[in-house]
């Protein structure tokens, strides 16, 4: 979901000005999603490299995602969205992590459909911690395939992504779900995501449906 800050910058306001219209561009995106059959939505909220920001930044982040998932835990709960949060949330502040365990707790019956909130997440570190994971459970090397390396990444148990939107017209996938993405059809929209609308989220859906998906064969 980038380009919050260009968004700001655009209409003369200050970079979290930015940051609060994302949010407000997230909610109709999780309403609408389930109803084109989307089992799994994975949002990159805060990268791990988001932490490089100014204090002042990263402080107002954190205030608006603890807001935003203290506001909406009720309307999840209402769509049937279960909440899943990938990243090192441990190194985040106490009120954060309480907030965001608190929406999975609470979320944890809905079956319409999975949100993983991407927070303090970062691709290399996520495969790091799987590697972790293997070694401390004693696993022996000539046992570790792709199968019993996926099972230790944060979306066990999930299905790979069939596909990652950028918006904000960068063409790379910046440290976003690199294990999983392998084969995930890729579309970049030049679009900020502040502007980002569900007629365009639909647009996207369509050229995917059009792709003929071979996975290398």
């Amino acid at each position: 979901m980038d380009g919050n800050r260009r968004w700001a910058a655009a209409h003369g306001l200050p970079s979290i000005a930015g940051h609060v219209q994302g949010v407000e561009t997230i909610k109709p995106i999780v309403r609408v999603a389930p109803d084109h059959g989307i089992e799994v939505l994975s949002l990159y909220v805060f990268s791990g490299e988001n932490w490089r920001r100014s204090d002042e930044e990263v402080s107002g982040l954190f205030s608006l995602i603890d807001g935003a998932v203290r506001q909406n835990t009720d309307e999840l709960i209402a769509q049937g969205v279960r909440v899943h949060v990938i990243g090192r949330l441990h190194e985040a502040p106490a009120d954060i992590q309480r907030s965001i365990r608190d929406a999975e707790e609470r979320t944890r019956g809905g079956s319409r459909m999975e949100l993983n909130i991407a927070f303090n997440y970062s691709g290399r570190h996520e495969i790091v911690d799987a590697a972790r994971a293997l070694i401390a459970a004693g696993v022996p090397a000539a046992e570790v395939d792709e199968e019993r390396f996926a099972e230790h990444l944060y979306t066990a148990g999930q299905p790979d992504p069939d596909l990652i939107i950028r918006t904000g017209a960068e063409q790379r996938t910046s440290n976003f779900l690199l294990w999983q993405g392998a084969y995930a059809e890729l579309i970049f929209c030049a679009t900020l995501w502040p502007a980002f609308t569900t007629q365009e989220f639909e647009a996207a859906l369509a050229e995917f449906a059009r792709r003929q998906r071979r996975y290398g064969a």
